[in-house]
């Protein structure tokens, strides 16, 4: 009962942060983004799993250092950071699976998609002279695509998907605030963010499941 609660806050929260977000007042606007990690944390550690595994843990933990990037992504670098760390968290999780390889096709896909990413967005940076930041944007760059490419070896479809979300979503917000201004920018970002990390949370599940 507690659960069902819980998903239903998520996605009214999630979506009146999403659809409403020019309505709520700017000082509880961060509250608002905040609350709907808050709640799918609470989800992942209320999940009932018959053992909690590494995989378990992993990815709540990874939750909770997204949460907090969240609220430090005023703080671009630091937020990243923590974002960063918290995709890491998420990899160990994926590899601790070892189900099965990932396909040769993603691999070529990724490794594609990161290196047009790379060369376009921090490759601008690098023009301008924000050598940190370049240097960061690839960092975070790799570090998203190794959990992308991770994801697939869980056996997971929620893994996979939420996997695949988190990565359009980075990817409009980087489009976004480095390149040139994306229409409905908010509501691409934040939409396949909060269903990301959904997903995500729901990968416990089917990790429990599929053992």
């Amino acid at each position: 009962m507690a659960r069902k609660v819980l998903i239903l806050l998520f996605f009214g929260l999630g979506l009146y942060y999403v659809f409403f977000f020019e309505t709520i007042d700017s000082s509880l606007k961060m509250v608002f983004k905040l609350l709907p990690m808050i709640l799918l944390i609470a989800l992942a550690l209320l999940t009932k799993v018959h053992v909690k595994s590494p995989y378990y843990w992993l990815i709540s933990i990874g939750l909770i250092f997204c949460a907090v990037g969240d609220y430090t992504l005023q703080w671009f670098i630091v937020g990243l950071s923590f974002f960063l760390i918290g995709h890491i968290f998420y990899i160990f999780a994926f590899r601790s699976t070892n189900q099965q390889n990932t396909p040769l096709y993603v691999k070529i896909t990724l490794a594609l998609y990161g290196a047009v990413m790379m060369f376009w967005i921090a490759g601008s940076l690098l023009q301008k002279g924000d050598t940190v930041l370049a240097i960061a944007v690839t960092a975070y760059i790799l570090v998203i695509l190794t959990m992308g490419w991770t994801s697939f070896r869980t056996g997971s479809k929620f893994a996979v998907i939420g996997a695949t979300l988190f990565i359009m979503s980075d990817s409009v917000l980087a489009i976004n605030r480095f390149m040139f201004d994306v229409a409905y920018s908010h509501i691409l970002i934040m939409f396949t963010y909060y269903g990301a990390q959904f997903f995500l949370m729901l990968s416990i599940i089917d990790y429990d499941r599929l053992r």
